[in-house]
């Protein structure tokens, strides 16, 4: 019984285990001794499996996943005994210690996952981001998580964060790629019963034609004309940010939205009013890109597998950012120093300012812009499919929420009071 001694001091150890609970994990484990002692099997996770089987005809569900944590805690500690009566070092022997570095690789194995089908960026790490939440949560290894734990931390988001349905959603997506692709654990179809939080329809801001020109007036320069870009050409904002020189086709009159949202291709319509503005542009950044020539700066970053198939297409003008950041920064993947896009942050930064300082009491943002393009022409009475294709909706439900709000009277509907 030396053994058990051992096992039950090595309990007393850990920090997230109550004394109440030691005396009940001593007695599963010595029936799980006994019990392999006559039930012979070759694989270690096949005697556990007869072992809570056996268990489940005689005992109550909570004392058979109590003998499970059990058990494994005790394949855990036989692990780490040695000379029959020490650990290895206290901080390998931790539980807690021992189950972040195997969070740590199921990250690490997420992350190559992610990248391997082609995930943005930011979608990786926001969805890192989840698992993290959901390790610190669950405090379990990664290979005994079930549904169930999914579903308990899906409820606590909800209840106690308060969050909105996306970021729920969200949530969910990240882990049902961490049991898909990560550990191998199918689908996440049993939990129908989670609380869910229950999206609502909202209406978008779309600003008028008349606040339009009023935001514009107090814009200037390169956030001027990118603005411009997204309320004439109807494109978000990471799709402007995004754009190369070669995605503006001067001739044909359009902009090329490439690797939009859903890594899908587009074309929208290229403002006639733009055209100056943008050749000046052009000559402006030409400049910058010379520069980074001479100094030997690594390309721009290219999509997909294109850097290894064309070596130097990052140094082709044709491939330098449409909006080039003011200085070269640390590409988050590779750790090369190099040009990126402008910041998301700066345009969002100066539209806030110029939205105060023209009066408008809307609580709006640059997206808004992408709300008016569409709702301006709907009103001016251009068909939806066609609508639908210039903003690249996949389905033209979403895109028919512009008619909620594409000005007085679309429907053809006169209010009571006025006659």
């Amino acid at each position: 019984m030396k053994l058990l001694d051992a096992f039950k001091e090595f309990l007393r150890e850990q920090e997230n285990l109550p004394e109440r609970r030691i005396p009940f994990y001593i007695v599963w484990t010595k029936k799980y001794i006994d019990f392999c002692k006559t039930h012979r099997a070759t694989d270690e996770k096949e005697r556990t499996k007869n072992f809570l089987h056996h268990l489940g005809k005689t005992k109550e569900n909570w004392q058979v996943t109590q003998a499970h944590d059990a058990i494994r805690l005790y394949r855990y500690f036989l692990g780490h005994y040695k000379d029959n009566s020490k650990y290895t070092k206290k901080e390998e022997c931790s539980i807690e210690f021992h189950r972040e570095r195997e969070w740590e690789k199921a990250i690490t194995n997420m992350r190559k996952a992610l990248r391997l089908r082609r995930r943005s960026f930011r979608t990786e790490q926001s969805y890192l981001s989840w698992i993290k939440s959901f390790a610190r949560f669950c405090k379990k290894f990664p290979a005994d998580i079930e549904s169930d734990d999914v579903r308990n931390f899906l409820s606590y988001i909800v209840v106690e964060n308060k969050v909105a349905a996306s970021t729920q959603n969200q949530a969910f997506h990240a882990l049902l790629f961490l049991f898909r692709h990560v550990l191998d654990k199918g689908d996440l179809n049993d939990i129908a019963d989670t609380v869910r939080a229950r999206p609502q329809p909202r209406l978008p801001v779309v600003f008028s034609q008349e606040e339009v020109r009023k935001i514009f007036a107090h814009l200037t320069g390169v956030h001027l004309l990118m603005a411009q870009l997204i309320y004439g050409c109807g494109l978000r904002l990471q799709e402007c940010l995004r754009l190369r020189v070669q995605d503006i086709d001067f001739e044909q009159g359009c902009v090329v939205i490439r690797s939009g949202k859903g890594d899908k291709d587009r074309l929208t319509v290229l403002p006639d009013s733009l055209r100056p503005g943008l050749q000046a542009h052009l000559q402006n950044i030409r400049s910058v890109y010379e520069a980074d020539r001479k100094k030997g700066v690594a390309g721009v970053w290219l999509p997909h597998a294109l850097a290894r198939k064309y070596r130097h297409a990052g140094e082709a003008w044709s491939w330098f950012w449409l909006f080039p950041a003011a200085s070269l920064s640390v590409d988050p993947r590779t750790g090369r120093a190099r040009r990126h896009h402008i910041h998301p942050s700066t345009l969002q930064r100066q539209f806030k300012r110029a939205l105060q300082a023209a009066g408008i009491t809307k609580h709006g943002s640059v997206h808004c812009l992408r709300h008016s393009f569409a709702t301006h022409l709907l009103s001016r009475g251009y068909d939806i499919r066609t609508i639908q294709e210039l903003l690249g909706h996949s389905r033209l439900e979403t895109t028919m929420i512009y008619t909620h709000v594409a000005g007085k009277n679309i429907l053809g509907v006169a209010s009571p009071l006025d006659s």
